[in-house]
């Protein structure tokens, strides 16, 4: 991360808006920000910090850090911060919160909101969550980019736990945490085992054996199947023969039966034939005349019915029409005084203005009097508050004279603050010392019971080991010979004249050994060696308590030494701080009595703060009576030229009457005139609607009047035309009746009625035909083919059961041979699929011995503390480059076996040490060095172009020396391409930093920021 820009204003002793412009800074390589105790130094760094992340090292949320972060002076806080991430990507932070104008204690949470600047323009993102940007959490940023005061030391100091827990998330380790992946692999393996055992039950009967057996019961059902089917052939061609026979004799006797149903329905077949020729003849004679008659009655009866409506519509068209004409006639008249009229009402409009105008004159002289009034009423509050402003001025000038310097109480008061914090980790210590004596007397206690010799107890130990050794060899010894003479004895046993030996091989065995049951005596011997076995383990696990115990004591001796190094460094601070104390008007172990005037400077102070805003308040009241004089004035000027606007308006509207006079008006009022006026409009308005209305009625009927003559006319001419055509029609139909032999037309109709479907009829009488001749050719075929045969059923009855019989058979041998091949296949199928099972059952067992030794391996998150381990030693490496240079070579930076930092002195014979041992100056050179190679390896990792570093402390420990040893380091840094940023008050480092910030402190103004 590079800053690029920061805007605070309102937080902490910033009361007006500063910007800080990171440019010219971070191209110097190396800057400082410098400043007395108290100015705002390390405020800037906090702002970074929760402008990031809304977190800061001074408060908390129980704090009520936002009250306590807001300025006393400021309403609103506001913090904005740009700065480029590892990607080289430009962002923007803002955080802002206000306090309650209600309640002055009471102030809004802040809000916050991230930008990125994408081509050229600020894009708001939806989250707020600044490790997905930066990379780094709030506890690793604070100890690799920006590190706060008191927090130096923190990663030199951190346990071992919190130490790996660290490297785990800067450097991504958690990669190396391959425990989870390796259970997810052996539960998915082991479920995919059990499967396949789960699989391979069902294939416990599948062998060889089993195939081979079933392929020897197929040949033998194979052979009966052959035999069945060449019996089967002979018996079905038999069978075969009776069968057409039957067949052909039962289809003639159907085909006699089927002609004799169909001559039968002949008669009615042929009445149907002339019935259906008679009606096709009058239905193509008579039908069109008939439909053309029908149509024509229709249509004339619809056009008499539309003619005597179209007639009764033209009557009542006149009536209206009529009406029309009578109504212009009566409101003529009227229409043609209508212009005159309307003059009339346009001066009526004039006099009403006249009217009103004349009242609102009367409306202004009243006002221009009162508002004369108005201005003399305040030009007098004016003059009061003027004398009451200068009175209160002369007050806060005298309470000013009496208030304390506030550097002076702030300096003071945090001398006070720094000798309770010595005093009470003076007591912490002290009580750290006793806890510890405690401790080391219980742990002498603990040794007591085992009466040892702490000089000694190693090699008191070790005799003992070394005697019970000798005699567990002594009965072992034992146990072997017995063992030896027992299966000596068991071979005895089993020699029989005429066989080998098994030892010599010899044949003939002369004195055979006899021996007794040495049972007991091995059980015995047995249960003497576990006895001296659980003696050697009781020493050795009391060597290993002692052992553990002594270690313990070493430990809080040495712990005990160094509190009490720390208890004397206290002492000693205590000390100098009470040499700091400079100012005589105070004492120093009289804290009540400083308190007392602190708040007696700060009363004092709230009484000037309240003043200030009596004078304010005061000051706007006087600028309120100015604007209200002001404003006064000009309406009076207003008023007077409204008067005379008036005026001229009246002159105007006389000279514009042309019909009415004024002087009859003049007197009368308002409301009477206008309703005049409104009846006189409203009149005119009817008479010009009515009569317009009228002419459009009149334009819109006598259109609608020709078109109803015109309707009525056309009904008629078509009247007749149709009477003509009917009589054509009816002459038509006579001459059709003469035609054929039809003496009257009832008798057409009666045919006409039967509705007899022409095509349909004659297709079913011609297949009447057809299947006739087609069944009498079929009887005389089969006659003749069947004339030489006879049929006899009962010898068709034994063929047929011979036939099923060895049909049936058949099937049977069938099936048995394909259930036999079918069950060979199935389990030639299933064997080779066992086999497939076997092997990849042995492949999952060989991955699960693979993955238990990959389970051990990454158990309980060991792997990533070896990981981190040689993290851990990698910057050790790097560090002791700038610790060895900055210690003159005396001093190095190791990890012991624990992983836990120690120093080794080379001064004294390169022996290790805590790093709790060091002084003020070597720690914050350790951390220095530590905290640059922590950096280092954190943002190489982020393969940033630059890296950027800044610390907040250290520089007052270190002697001129030291200091310029530190300086060439910070300086050598811009080689490596790196920024690095440093906050102190030590001059010598000021005069040396090419670029740097100045912050001071003004009473009234708060922090205010200087670039050198």
């Amino acid at each position: 991360m590079i800053p690029i820009q920061l805007t605070i204003e309102g937080l902490y002793s910033y009361q007006e808006r500063q910007k800080i412009d990171f440019k010219n800074l971070t191209e110097a390589g190396l800057f400082g920000i410098f400043g007395s105790v108290g100015s705002g130094k390390s405020s800037i760094l906090e702002a970074i910090s929760f402008a990031l992340y809304g977190e800061t090292e001074r408060l908390n949320m129980r704090d009520k850090r936002a009250y306590n972060m807001m300025n006393l002076k400021s309403n609103q806080s506001y913090i904005e911060f740009d700065f480029v991430n590892h990607e080289n990507k430009l962002f923007r932070v803002a955080r802002d919160f206000k306090r309650n104008s209600k309640k002055f204690d009471d102030v809004k949470p802040s809000a916050v909101t991230f930008y990125e600047n994408i081509n050229g323009k600020w894009v708001p993102l939806d989250h707020s969550n600044a490790e997905k940007i930066i990379g780094l959490s709030y506890s690793n940023f604070k100890r690799t980019i920006i590190i706060p005061q008191g927090q130096f030391k923190e990663f030199l100091e951190l346990g071992a736990a919190e130490r790996t827990n660290m490297m785990k998330e800067i450097f991504n380790l958690q990669r190396f945490d391959l425990q989870h992946n390796v259970s997810n692999l052996n539960v998915k393996n082991k479920s995919e085992l059990d499967q396949l055992e789960g699989q391979l039950k069902g294939f416990e009967e599948v062998n060889e054996e089993q195939i081979l057996a079933q392929k020897e019961s197929l040949k033998g059902k194979q052979q009966i199947l052959d035999e069945i089917k060449k019996a089967y052939q002979q018996i079905t061609g038999k069978y075969q023969q009776l069968k057409n026979l039957k067949a052909d004799f039962e289809n003639l006797n159907q085909k006699k039966k089927s002609f004799e149903e169909l001559n039968l329905q002949k008669p009615k077949i042929d009445s149907l034939e002339i019935q259906t020729a008679l009606y096709e003849r009058v239905f193509k004679a008579f039908n069109p005349l008939l439909v053309e008659r029908n149509k024509l009655s229709a249509e004339i009866t619809a056009k008499q019915k539309n003619k005597e409506d179209q007639i009764k519509s033209l009557q009542e068209i006149e009536i209206t029409f009529n009406k029309i004409k009578e109504h212009l006639t009566a409101l003529q008249p009227k229409f043609d005084a209508l212009n005159q009229s309307k003059t009339e009402a346009n001066d009526l409009d004039l006099i009403l203005q006249m009217i009103q105008f004349s009242e609102d004159i009367k409306t202004l002289k009243e006002r221009t009097k009162n508002g004369s009034d108005k201005v003399k009423e305040v030009q007098e509050k004016e003059k009061n508050i003027q004398k009451k402003i200068e009175d209160i001025s002369k007050e806060l000038e005298g309470l000013k004279r009496q208030k304390l310097d506030a550097g002076l109480l702030m300096n003071v008061g945090n001398w006070f603050v720094q000798k309770k914090n010595l005093t009470d980790t003076l007591q912490k210590q002290t009580k750290k010392l006793e806890d510890q004596k405690i401790q080391l007397d219980k742990i002498s206690e603990e040794l007591k019971p085992f009466e040892i010799n702490i000089e000694t107890f190693k090699e008191d130990f070790k005799s003992k080991t070394d005697r019970l050794e000798i005699q567990k060899k002594e009965f072992s010894k034992t146990k072997n010979h017995l063992e030896v003479q027992q299966q000596l004895s068991h071979f005895a046993s089993e020699l029989h004249d005429g066989e080998s030996c098994p030892l010599c091989g010899s044949l003939e065995h002369p004195n055979i050994l006899e021996s007794h049951d040495l049972h007991s005596e091995l059980t015995e011997i047995q249960e003497k060696i576990t006895a001296v076995e659980n003696d050697q383990q009781k020493i050795q696990n009391q060597l290993s308590e002692v052992e553990k115990i002594l270690d313990r004591k070493k430990i809080f001796e040495g712990q005990w030494k160094s509190e009490q190094e720390v208890f004397n460094q206290i002492q000693t601070d205590i000390k100098n701080h009470y040499e700091l104390f400079i100012w005589s008007e105070f004492k120093a172990d009289n804290e009540a009595e400083f308190e007392q005037k602190r708040q007696h400077s700060s009363s004092i102070e709230k009484q000037i703060e309240q003043t200030d805003k009596t004078i304010s308040l005061e000051r706007e009241n006087l600028e309120r009576e100015r604007i209200h004089l002001e404003k006064y004035k000009k309406a009076l000027e207003e008023f007077k030229l409204d008067e005379a606007k008036k005026e001229e308006q009246i002159n105007t509207n006389r000279s514009n009457l042309k019909v009415l006079d004024w002087s009859e008006y003049q007197v009368k009022i308002y409301t009477e005139v206008e309703e005049k006026h409104q009846k006189l409009i409203q009149s005119n308005l009817e008479t010009e609607k009515n009569y317009q209305n009228l002419l459009n009625q009149e334009k819109e009927i006598s259109p609608k009047l020709a078109e109803q003559k015109t309707i009525v006319s056309q009904l008629e001419s078509r009247i007749s035309e149709l009477e003509k055509e009917i009589s054509s029609n009816s002459r038509s139909l006579n001459q059709a009746l003469s035609e054929h032999n039809f003496t009257a037309l009832e008798e057409v109709q009666h045919i006409l009625i039967l509705e007899i479907n022409v095509q349909e009829t004659r297709n079913k009488i011609q297949q009447f035909r057809i299947q006739s001749a087609t069944l009498k050719n079929g009887i005389e075929e089969l006659s003749l083919k069947l004339k030489d045969f006879s049929f006899d059923e009962e010898q068709f009855l034994l063929a047929e059961n011979q036939f099923k019989t060895i049909e049936n058979d058949l099937k049977q041998a069938n099936d048995s041979v394909v259930k036999i091949t079918t069950e060979i296949e199935r389990l030639e199928k299933e064997f080779k699929k066992k086999e497939e099972l076997l092997k990849e059952s042995a492949k999952l067992q060989k991955r699960s011995e693979n993955l238990k030794i990959m389970t051990n391996l990454f158990k309980g998150a060991g792997f990533i503390q070896y990981v981190s381990s040689i993290y851990l030693r990698q910057l050790c490496d790097h560090a002791n480059v700038r610790f060895h240079r900055m210690t003159r070579n005396q001093l190095s930076l190791q990890l012991n076996e624990n992983n836990d930092f120690e120093i080794i002195d080379y001064l004294n014979e390169g022996r290790s040490r805590s790093v709790k041992t060091l002084s003020g100056g070597q720690s914050f050179q350790v951390s220095l060095s530590l905290a640059l190679a922590l950096a280092e390896s954190v943002q190489a990792n982020a393969k940033a172009e630059k890296n950027f570093f800044f610390i907040d402390e250290g520089f007052g420990t270190q002697d001129l020396e030291s200091v310029n040893i530190v300086f060439e380091t910070l300086m050598s840094l811009q080689k490596e391409n790196r920024i690095v940023g440093i906050i102190s008050h030590v001059e010598e480092l000021k005069e040396k930093i090419p670029a740097s910030l100045n912050i001071t402190k003004d009473e009234e103004r708060g922090s205010l920021i200087e670039i050198n």
